[in-house]
């Protein structure tokens, strides 16, 4: 082997709802409709139009567990090293854009993105500070994105707690402080909590893209990357790795793909018994759906019962 040559890589973007930050996959399928969002995004707003990837090049799949996959194949791409996707992993998370700077340029993609943010962060401030639905649910996804491991996603600054975040919110309902933000996105308006703010604004427009196992290094910079073969079957779930026409790749096209429906690979099959083992479950295979908790039992065909106790939510019961 130390007498060949690497001949390149296809360049493989990995989104995986375990890395969206506040979010859980006790709630599958609203998980993946998240990830599907995410993977959407990363193709129609980055890739494509700035990127300028191709179509006929692009591969886009399911993982067959919590999300999706977009090999790019193109003959120009394949034999960028480490170095120059990490470039691209960057510029897609945002990192080390200085706001002001992207501001005040020329007309590009990430100034769109941070005008539309400004706005989309300070309207889920206001949820927040005025406590309304849905407000503990922001505030998870806002610390998800400041902290933890979406901090080595999405570029954001670590150790801002919950009660800086609840700060920020209360500050952000000043009309003049906001008024002096656009007029100049330099000002500290609110403080030392000015660079969370824009921390937030650049996790609400980026895409999370998955790393490599327990590293930090991401699929896409890994350019020796085994990934899983198209139409083989998840280990942790069992469903199959499905592959997905680009026309369907939209969520909100008239025809979008349903992961849930069309990689089931189990059909059929005799009753099984199954208890819950995990608290606040939502799971969905076709149109049998189980929601529940810890103790409950439920029969279930045998594509559900493989889902739920490969992931370890439940247990098989003796007939």
């Amino acid at each position: 082997m130390i007498d060949k040559d690497w001949r390149g890589a296809d360049l493989i973007f990995d989104l995986d709802g375990d890395h969206l930050p506040g979010v859980s996959d006790a709630d599958f399928p609203g998980m993946l409709d998240l990830i599907h969002d995410q993977a959407w995004s990363l193709w129609n707003d980055f890739l494509e139009p700035e990127f300028n990837m191709k179509r006929e090049f692009s591969q886009f799949t399911f993982s067959g567990h919590r999300g999706f996959h977009i090999h790019v194949r193109d003959p120009a791409l394949l034999g960028m090293d480490s170095n120059a996707r990490r470039e691209i992993v960057n510029y897609i998370r945002g990192e080390g854009l200085e706001v002001n700077a992207v501001l005040s340029g020329n007309k590009s993609g990430w100034r769109d993105r941070i005008e539309v943010g400004m706005q989309s962060v300070l309207d889920k401030l206001r949820i927040i500070s005025e406590k309304e639905s849905g407000s503990t649910a922001i505030m998870d996804e806002f610390h998800g994105i400041l902290n933890g491991k979406s901090t080595k996603n999405r570029g954001g600054k670590s150790g801002v707690s919950k009660a800086r975040i609840k700060s920020l919110a209360e500050s952000s309902t000043s009309t003049e402080r906001i008024e002096r933000l656009r007029s100049d996105h330099s000002l500290l308006v609110f403080g030392k909590e000015t660079p969370a703010f824009w921390d937030l604004v650049k996790g609400d427009r980026s895409v999370v893209l998955g790393t490599a196992g327990e590293t930090d290094e991401n699929v896409t910079v890994d350019v020796k990357r085994v990934i899983r073969q198209l139409g083989s079957l998840h280990g942790k779930c069992g469903l199959r790795v499905t592959e997905i026409p680009y026309e369907r790749l939209d969520p909100d096209g008239s025809n979008p793909f349903r992961p849930l429906d069309e990689a089931v690979a189990l059909k059929g099959g005799a009753d099984a018994r199954v208890e819950l083992l995990r608290d606040d479950i939502t799971a969905r295979l076709g149109e049998l759906e189980v929601s529940g908790g810890t103790g409950d039992v439920y029969s279930v065909n045998d594509a559900m019962c493989t889902f739920l106790c490969l992931k370890g939510w439940a247990r098989q019961l003796p007939e």
